[in-house]
Order: structure tokens, then sequence, then C-alpha cells
């Protein structure tokens, strides 16, 4: 169980069935975290809360909430007030229907969180409840009360654990007319199956290869900070792309994830007038250490620039490679550093030539 604290007690109601529950978030942010400072002297800034009566600063446990008119006035609304509400969903999680999960539209969820038994007698609804949604196939739609609101939320399944995920009521999803452009704009065949191909070329990226490349590249900087050394260089802008069409581009697009899958290629595409973009590689996968282990930015040691795109990793790679690295001889090498002699150069020839 994960070691965080509940935000929300209550029941699942199941029928008759109530299943004592606790809500644990299941997502948290690691975006890195700053702080308002004084531009001027680095001072921290702090937001202090006064009360508009008696111009003196207040502290949590004098603060409630308040309900404000249309004529200013505020109504002073207190937690035993709201403990009345007219609804059961207070604090029960009310099961209202099971539905296919396909039948959610993804612009209805939000925040998503656990369901944790509460007590040791909730073991066994808990159980049923879980069992009951995988053998139906189904989700369950619930209604309960959360942070001054009624809302909306499905219930799953996720390995041996309820989740529930926030929904957003139908009327709050806006709906998107006047986004789209007209239905008279259509698309060529050619263009459909070259879109198919990248489709497929950019499906092979799996979610668990995604990394969030500009915390890392945030930490890196704080970590340059520190230790007092020169900031990472920013990379250059890609140059853009001359693209005459709509198929140009499609086929440059899938040329170029092909070719930075088998090795990268330095030499410019032919339509276009322009090099194809290369895919961004540079981040697809965590540094490793010795041990093979990832390691954080902050702990990395600053190289002042950026990893290089697909090619230059290839080539790196290549470099690695025991099988390329045994292929060099000491000929080879005193070849390159005098060139004018002619009997290196027949060496050169007459060697196995090595892969580019």
């Amino acid at each position: 169980m994960l070691h965080v604290r509940s935000i929300w007690n209550g029941v699942i109601s199941f029928g008759l069935v109530r299943v004592p529950i606790k809500l644990v978030n299941a997502t948290e942010s690691h975006a890195v975290p700053f702080r308002e400072i004084h531009t001027e002297d680095g001072g921290r800034i702090r937001h202090r809360k006064f009360c508009e009566l008696e111009d003196r600063e207040v502290t949590a446990q004098e603060i409630s909430r308040g309900y404000e008119e249309s004529d200013g006035t505020i109504i002073p609304i207190t937690d035993e007030d709201l403990s009345h509400l007219p609804i059961p969903t207070a604090k029960t999680i009310e099961i209202v229907t099971f539905v296919p999960e396909d039948s959610i539209d993804p612009l209805q969820m939000g925040a998503a969180y656990y369901l944790a038994a509460g007590r040791a007698p909730a073991a066994r609804p808990y159980a049923l409840l879980r069992e009951a949604l995988r053998r139906s196939n189904k989700v369950a739609v619930a209604k309960f009360a959360l942070r001054g609101r009624e809302r909306l939320g499905m219930l799953r399944v996720v390995g041996d654990t309820i989740a529930l995920h926030g929904l957003f009521w139908p009327d709050e999803v806006r709906a998107p007319e006047g986004l789209a452009p007209g239905t008279d704009v259509g698309v060529r065949d050619r263009e459909l199956d070259l879109a198919g191909a990248l489709v497929d070329a950019l499906g092979e990226v799996g979610l668990e290869d995604l990394r969030d490349e500009y915390r890392e590249a945030v930490e890196e900087v704080v970590a340059a900070k520190i230790s007092g050394e020169a900031l990472p260089e920013a990379p250059e802008p890609e140059r853009g792309v001359r693209v005459l069409d709509l198929t140009t581009a499609l086929e440059m697009s899938v040329r170029a994830l092909r070719e930075s899958r088998d090795g990268g290629t330095d030499e410019p595409a032919e339509a276009g007038g322009g090099r194809p973009p290369q895919r961004r590689t540079s981040r697809a996968a965590p540094r490793e250490a010795g041990d093979g282990k990832p390691t954080s930015a902050a702990k990395r040691p600053q190289t002042g620039k950026p990893a290089a795109a697909a090619g230059q990793d290839a080539k790196r790679a290549a470099a690695r490679s025991p099988a390329k690295s045994t292929a060099k001889s000491p000929a080879k090498s005193a070849a390159k550093k005098t060139p004018v002699k002619k009997a290196p150069a027949k060496k050169r020839a007459s060697s196995p030539k090595r892969s580019a």
C-alpha cells in the first residue's frame, strides 16, 4: 500500500453492500519546484493573509469559508452547515450504473485516485466489487462529494486495486463547434497512404520510453548553478525545411524516421531542397552509469552541451562497438598520420572495407 495520506474517507455504495475505503492520489508531479524571490536581493517572497476589517495577518485556524452575494454581503458557511447537505454522496461513493469503458469520453476524465480498503472488515466487500468489475468487463459510474461539490467518477480495476477517475459532468465538456476546417477540405489517397506509413513508424515508440526532457534540462541548469559550472549550451535551432507540398513533407518524414533507425544519415534529402527533419532521440532513454542504472540530471557530470541528434547517437554507438573498435589497426592509424606515404595507402586498399 502506498504510504501517503488519504484525502477522503467514506464508503462505496454497491446496492446494499457498503465498502469502507480511503481515497489516495494516484498521480504525483515531478516538476522542478521554484520559489518566488525578490529580484533585487534574492529574498524569499511570501504571501500572507490579512483580514480586511482588522488589517492584521491571520492564521489558518482563523480562516473559514463564506458565500458572497451580488451586493458584496458574505454569508459564512461552516463545516457543520455542509454536513447537513440533503444528498447521500456526502460521505459515500454511490455507484449508479455500469457501462463499457469505451463509452466514457476521454474528454470527461480528470484526476485519478486509488481506493484503499478502509478497515479489515472491508477486505471481502472490496474484493467482491473488484472481481465483479473484472467479470463484467465494465466500469462503474458513481457520484461522490469532494472538496465542496458533488462529482461524477468512474471506477475500474488497475492490477488488484480499484481506481477512481474523476469525471466532468456532460454539460461541463465544451462542444468543439467551429474549430475544425470545413468538410469541403479533402485529402488524396497518396497522402493517406504516406500518413499511414508515418503512423506505423511513429507507433514503434512505447509510452514507457518517453521522458520529460524539459524537466531534465531544468535540472541540468540548476545543477550547474549549484556547482558553479558553466551553464549547458542551448542547442542551435533546427533549420527550416523547404517543403514543396504535403506529399513531399510526408515522404521526407517517413524517410527521416527510417534512416534514423538504420543508423542515421548525413546526406540531404533530394525532395524539397532541404534536410529531412531528424527524429530527436537524444533523451529517448535514461543515461546509464557503469552499473547500468539511470542517473539523475542533478548527479550527471555537466558536459556543457546537450546530447546530439539520432545520427550522432548511432555514430557514438558504432564507436563503442567492440567489433568496430578492433577493426582499427596501428597501420591504419599511421596511414592517417602520414598521408604522403603510398605504402599505407596500398595497405588500406587491401584491408576489408568497414561499413559506413
